[in-house]
């Protein structure tokens, strides 16, 4: 599928209303609730049987992706603030929650996530941060980004991760 042309325009979301998809274990699509579809443009049938990058921004830094995988891949979940893009080219931002699904023997069989809309507050904050991973990534790869964003964290407080960098913008910012 064709990925469309991103445009500066913001799809603005429900309060309190959540948009929710599971996918196996390798990111593969296999449910979307209605409002996932509203949002992103796409009918249920287009996203089932997707990656779940089919609505992945340009925008967004390949090394938060790195990073959430290896949390939720190790069983720990990952708190996330991701810029999505709609099939029209417009884009809507979220706080993503995981969980880990687990067939009767307690094995990972895939993960479900429950996204709801951010503060523009947070995506005022994250959306230069973010642009600037994105060219270091251009220009040195994955491991240059993750430098600069370990270092651009460890610069604004030793007890700021990547993992409490959400709850830490809203403490400094």
């Amino acid at each position: 599928m064709k990925r469309p042309e991103p445009i500066n325009e913001e799809i603005e979301l429900k309060n309190n209303v959540y948009i929710e998809s599971d996918t196996d274990l390798k990111g593969i699509i296999t449910y979307v609730n209605d409002y996932f579809a509203e949002i992103s443009r796409y009918t249920k049938e287009e996203l089932i049987g997707q990656p779940h990058s089919i609505v992945r921004h340009p925008d967004m830094p390949r090394i938060l992706f790195k990073i959430l995988w290896d949390r939720i891949q190790n069983g720990h979940n990952f708190i996330a603030a991701v810029k999505n893009l709609a099939k029209d080219g417009r884009y809507y931002w979220v706080f993503t929650d995981f969980d880990i699904l687990r067939d009767e023997n307690g094995e990972p069989v895939g993960y479900k996530a429950s996204r709801k809309k951010i503060s523009k507050h947070v995506t005022d904050v994250l959306d230069p941060i973010y642009k600037k991973l994105v060219e270091v990534e251009k220009e040195g790869g994955m491991e240059a980004s993750e430098k600069y964003l370990t270092d651009f964290l460890t610069s604004h407080g030793e007890d700021i991760t990547v993992d409490n960098m959400l709850e830490e913008i809203h403490r400094l910012y």
